[in-house]
């Protein structure tokens, strides 16, 4: 540890959630950071990320807005502004009944352009390991954290992030510890509940994510409404995404096929994998002509069996924390993962990098890091798991089974409502409250 140093931390992980900590504790020059990445390179699976006003008021605090924006060809929006459009779409034709305003509008990124925009940012001095996969930790009180990495090497920190998404490995020694202090303690029933967390489980729904390029779909549909309408097409268990990205070069589009009796069991199969476009479109054979051209433009898919973290009794143990899909991984009906890692990351670097947190008092502020985040995050991956719900013509407020016709589109109305009162958190609230009541917190116990 250099001199000038106040302690070190690691974070395991080098996603969204990893990097943007990383930069937000860069302004703090008394904090050495390592990150530490399991993967052979650092290269982000997946296609589109949106964030919506409130995260983004993150990113301009860290001043990436600038290199950000030169990704994408949509620009921020202050004032109402039309998001998606809504379309019943499970019939031959389709029928439009809600337009989704917000307080700001949703920017849409190509993932990799923004994991290298973080890339950018990071001071020099920050050192990088690939191929870096966490096997367990152990702490002690008032000593290091000992890390044991799966290639048999060693390093140690004071503080450690567990930023190593859904499969994560902190996640896992830090529930492994928890149980093994409950037993010590003869809590057998608690160590057994605390066991149960540690792996995820299924949501039921399966996405299948593609990129289509904007030329093959014109060639498909010249007029296509997803050229200049980002459009969720709504029919019974299953639903499609589609928005332009990457200039208007590409189309991401993200099909769900929803099962949702099979919530909370054990999928059987590759978690992540390339797969065949018949797969799931049989779900939308009947759909309107829309959704057979996008359908037609698909190519190589990649399924994406999603799972989810179950609600934790804490994020942190001693001087370990988890955030973003470590800790509260969610199902991506309200487009929220990636903002709430972000979030995660401000909040937890914020506390880190105060004067007042030394590395005696580190715990005291992981845990209001915890007080602050973990009711927040944890809402909204319910409220995320609702969205999928309604999305799907699931929903207690309607039995579109037995609607008819003529009500269908008074009643799909009363959908848009609802699921908008649902989701209106991410664009009509402002982090900066946390960021004042967490810093008040730790300045009150200073």
């Amino acid at each position: 540890m250099g001199s000038g140093t106040k302690f070190r931390v690691a974070i395991c992980g080098a996603g969204i959630g990893g990097l943007t900590t990383a930069v937000a504790l860069s302004r703090y020059p008394d904090i050495e950071v390592e990150i530490f990445e399991g993967a052979e390179k650092i290269a982000e699976l997946g296609a589109g990320i949106g964030l919506f006003p409130r995260p983004w008021e993150v990113i301009k605090k860290l001043h990436l807005e600038e290199d950000l924006l030169k990704s994408t060809e949509v620009k921020p929006t202050e004032g109402p502004v039309a998001s998606f459009r809504y379309r019943k779409s499970d019939r031959p034709e389709g029928l439009e009944f809600y337009t989704l305003v917000t307080k700001g509008n949703l920017l849409t990124f190509h993932r990799p352009d923004f994991q290298n925009a973080l890339l950018r940012r990071l001071p020099a001095s920050y050192r990088i390991h690939c191929s870096k996969r966490l096997r367990s930790y152990t702490q002690r009180y008032g000593g290091p954290i000992n890390l044991l990495f799966e290639d048999g090497t060693r390093a140690s920190c004071d503080v450690l992030v567990g930023a190593d998404g859904l499969k994560s490995a902190v996640r896992r020694s830090l529930l492994g510890e928890k149980a093994q202090w409950a037993q010590s303690q003869n809590n057998w029933s608690e160590a057994a509940d605390i066991t149960a967390l540690i792996e995820p489980t299924w949501s039921g729904t399966n996405a299948y994510r593609a990129l289509i390029t904007a030329d093959r779909l014109r060639i498909r549909d010249p007029n296509h409404r997803v050229f200049t309408q980002p459009t969720q097409y709504l029919g019974r268990n299953g639903y499609i995404i589609a928005y332009p990205i990457s200039h208007g070069k590409m189309i991401n589009f993200v099909a769900f096929k929803s099962q949702h009796d099979l919530e909370n069991t054990k999928f059987n199969g590759s978690w992540v994998c390339p797969t065949d476009k018949n797969e799931f479109i049989s779900l939308f054979r009947n759909w309107e002509p829309e959704v057979q051209a996008l359908l037609d433009c698909v190519d190589k898919p990649l399924r994406w069996a999603i799972h989810t973290v179950k609600p934790l009794e804490s994020f942190v143990s001693g001087n370990v924390a988890l955030l973003g899909d470590a800790a509260h991984a969610m199902t991506p009906h309200q487009g929220s993962g990636a903002g709430q890692a972000i979030e995660d990351a401000y909040i937890l670097s914020t506390l880190l990098g105060h004067a007042l947190t030394t590395k005696a008092t580190i715990g005291r502020a992981l845990s209001i890091y915890d007080h602050i985040r973990r009711p927040f995050a944890l809402q909204t991956q319910e409220r995320s798991r609702l969205n999928g719900r309604y999305f799907t013509l699931n929903c207690q407020e309607v039995d579109f089974d037995t609607v008819p016709d003529h009500e269908m589109l008074s009643k799909l109305k009363i959908l848009g409502k609802v699921f908008t009162k649902n989701w209106e958190w991410a664009w009509m609230s402002s982090l900066g409250g946390s960021v004042q009541e967490a810093l008040r917190l730790l300045e009150s116990s200073g």
